[in-house]
């Protein structure tokens, strides 16, 4: 089975590379914006040299074509975009450009060399954007109310994968992933960016203040070695053109994340400090999914506790601060 990864240098993309290569008989094929971007390249270290990788702009249409004419896929896990929340405030035209022209290049490509791969769009839970209390836990028929062009960009990748389903018969596959986190998660997010600080503080390289956003914030967290299982599972078992959210079904409050983190810290009366940088036009303030559809489909269940998640993610900080 050949399988392609678009962004496999990136968080969930390296995790789910090896997690591939653990497949019988798998070729793992993988898409890399530019080998010049050295913290993203380590994360596939360990497994380059059993993977083919190939530095393509998924913008340009040409250069993804010649990608999958020469791998012709069985699978494709596309998980490269522009996905960081905060950044698309800054560029709202690179993000919705990005994230919509390289998927739609993905199945125009596929059309004109006449092949048909099993193709995940990795969406999210950002496309709920504004939830009630009383619409929790999430269910797919939720209404979709954005806010931000991130999650705007991602309705339209789910909507564009719906409709060339639906026109042309291409096998997508439609998963909305909550938040998910782990060791070597982008320092931009909430998670990852707490661990740093608080290691950073731990080696007397910070100040003892961590600086942080909205702290009110309630999000559903399931580990990054779970969502990888889950996004194979849903290659394998789910119906194409439907949307399935992955997630844990259970929330944490943000400040309880960084009270969880501060307790593991080796350094006490750490402060918190709020960084007007980090707080955002308009944020999301509850996402809770429900996760039964999904279930139904593939047996999934998240099986590693977040406070694991939490301390995996710190230790990973303190090797490397």
């Amino acid at each position: 089975m050949k399988i392609l990864i678009t962004g496999i240098s990136g968080f969930v993309g390296s995790y789910l590379a090896e997690y591939c290569l653990s497949m019988p008989g798998a070729e793992v094929y993988g898409t890399i914006l530019s080998h010049h971007l050295g913290d993203e390249m380590k994360r596939i270290e360990g497994v380059k040299d059993k993977i083919k990788i190939f530095e393509c702009n998924l913008t340009n249409r040409i250069a993804v074509e010649r990608v999958l004419q020469e791998v012709k896929p069985d699978k494709i896990f596309h998980l490269a975009a522009q996905s960081f929340v905060r950044v698309s405030w800054d560029g709202p035209e690179d993000t919705i450009f990005n994230n919509i022209m390289s998927e739609l290049n993905i199945f125009e490509s596929c059309r004109n060399l006449g092949i048909n791969p099993i193709i995940q769009i990795a969406g999210s839970s950002e496309e709920y954007g504004l939830v009630s209390e009383d619409e929790v836990p999430i269910k797919e028929t939720n209404p979709l109310r954005p806010l931000s062009p991130y999650a705007v960009s991602k309705i339209g990748q789910e909507m564009l994968g719906y409709q060339y389903y639906k026109s042309y018969g291409l096998k997508v596959v439609l998963t909305r992933a909550f938040n998910h986190e782990g060791p070597g998660r982008g320092e931009q997010f909430v998670t990852s960016t707490f661990a740093k600080q608080i290691a950073q503080i731990e080696k007397g390289k910070q100040e003892p203040i961590v600086k942080v956003g909205n702290l009110q914030a309630q999000r559903d967290y399931t580990d990054v070695r779970d969502m990888i299982r889950a996004y194979w599972l849903a290659t394998e078992k789910c119906e194409y053109g439907k949307p399935y959210n992955i997630c844990s079904g259970k929330t944490w409050v943000i400040e309880k994340v960084l009270e969880f983190l501060l307790s593991l810290s080796t350094v006490k009366n750490i402060k918190v400090e709020k960084d007007p940088e980090r707080m955002r036009p308009s944020d999301v303030q509850i996402l809770k999914g429900d996760y039964s559809e999904f279930n139904k489909a593939t047996g999934w269940n998240p099986e590693i506790p977040f406070e694991k998640t939490l301390e995996d993610t710190l230790n990973y900080w303190r090797e490397r601060v």
